[in-house]
């Protein structure tokens, strides 16, 4: 059994509890090695306190899972066979008694799917694994910070080429579109989420769609992408200008950079996670931007772009050598336009390392 599977398996004894199941791609990914969208198709792990774990997959994926090094009992199914059926004289070979607890992904589980679980376990208690695994997860090991590294690398390749397309009359999508075939160029076949090219105005909206819109002399040009390689992700945000910058746009930028700073400054052990929102909020909120930064400082970042912890003011939560979250603040103004500036941040033993690297100094691009 893995060191991963072990400490689960530990914690379910201590714990008390008789089996798990677990079927997001990423806690699957985690505990297995084994990284597959298997779309509507159920997928997943049972953990027992006391038996060898199952693994029920696709028959069509059965080889790559055992490529991936699983080493337990696997149940491969097609199309036209119900994997629960398949499932039952699996768990009633372990004799596990009378469950009187299950753990599960009480956030992801499908009601259906929870259903037929708990039917091979009529009226046990049922606990959620999602802490655990959160709490598994959140300290990232040497080979999963390796990874990032060269993910958040990727990323900042991705971002030059974007600062390289940009020319008077091209539109957000033909950038967005040479930034994702120059990556795949290199190998990479998954962004971690819908890249974001905003020009203008359209850089005023957090969570913009970029479209048609055409470059010109005094926008602001907001990239936010991010990478997925061997299953792990990368994140980051800059923003440039293109010809030239208004004094206004020259302030919102320098009030963005400076808070970002100070919140990395603030990145090291031991410190409390929602400080580092109001170290940047604060900064924010000083210059008369407080009411344009809608969103948290950033979010714990791994096999999800977006996973535990969630970097808001209100987290007590302590920081972790091993750590790796995003640190993003941003203000956005209507009609004008926004800045934000983001980094991949891993927490070292004394202090913090941003993992991308491509320049955030104030850029104005000819």
């Amino acid at each position: 059994m893995n060191k991963r599977l072990l400490t689960l398996t530990n914690w379910m004894k201590e714990k008390n509890i008789e089996a798990s199941f677990l079927n997001s791609t990423e806690n699957v990914y985690y505990l297995s090695n084994f990284y597959t969208d298997p779309h509507e198709r159920l997928m997943g792990i049972f953990v027992f306190k006391q038996a060898d774990p199952l693994f029920i997959l696709p028959a069509m994926e059965v080889e790559q899972l055992k490529r991936a090094g699983w080493q337990h009992e696997i149940i491969g199914y097609s199309d036209h066979e119900n994997p629960w059926d398949l499932v039952r004289p699996s768990l009633k070979s372990r004799q596990l008694g009378d469950v009187e607890t299950i753990a599960i992904e009480k956030e992801v589980l499908s009601y259906g799917r929870s259903q037929a679980v708990l039917s091979f376990f009529p009226g046990a208690e049922i606990l959620s694994v999602e802490d655990k695994l959160n709490e598994m997860r959140v300290v990232k090991e040497e080979d999963e910070i390796a990874v990032i590294r060269r993910a958040a690398q990727m990323a900042d390749f991705g971002v030059q080429v974007g600062v390289n397309a940009l020319e008077e009359g091209v539109t957000e999508m033909e950038v967005l579109a040479k930034i994702e075939y120059e990556l795949k160029k290199k190998g990479i076949r998954e962004m971690s989420f819908s890249t974001m090219v905003l020009f203008g105005e359209k850089s005023g909206d957090p969570h913009g769609n970029p479209g048609d819109r055409k470059l010109k002399a005094g926008d602001m040009v907001l990239f936010d992408l991010g990478v997925v390689l061997d299953g792990y992700c990368s994140d980051i945000t800059r923003t440039v200008a293109y010809k030239s910058i208004s004094d206004k746009q020259k302030e919102i930028y320098q009030t963005v950079l400076t808070a970002e700073l100070a919140a990395l400054e603030a990145s090291k052990p031991g410190t409390r996670i929602g400080d580092l929102d109001t170290t940047a909020r604060d900064i924010i909120t000083e210059a008369g931007y407080g009411d344009y930064f809608p969103h948290r400082i950033g979010h714990g970042m791994g096999i999800n772009v977006h996973e535990f912890p969630s970097m808001s003011h209100l987290n007590d939560g302590i920081l972790k050598e091993g750590m790796v979250y995003t640190i993003e603040p941003g203000i956005y103004l209507p009609d004008l336009g926004g800045v934000r500036i983001e980094d991949d941040v891993l927490v070292t033993a004394d202090g913090f390392e941003t993992l991308t690297k491509f320049p955030k100094e104030l850029q104005i691009i000819d």
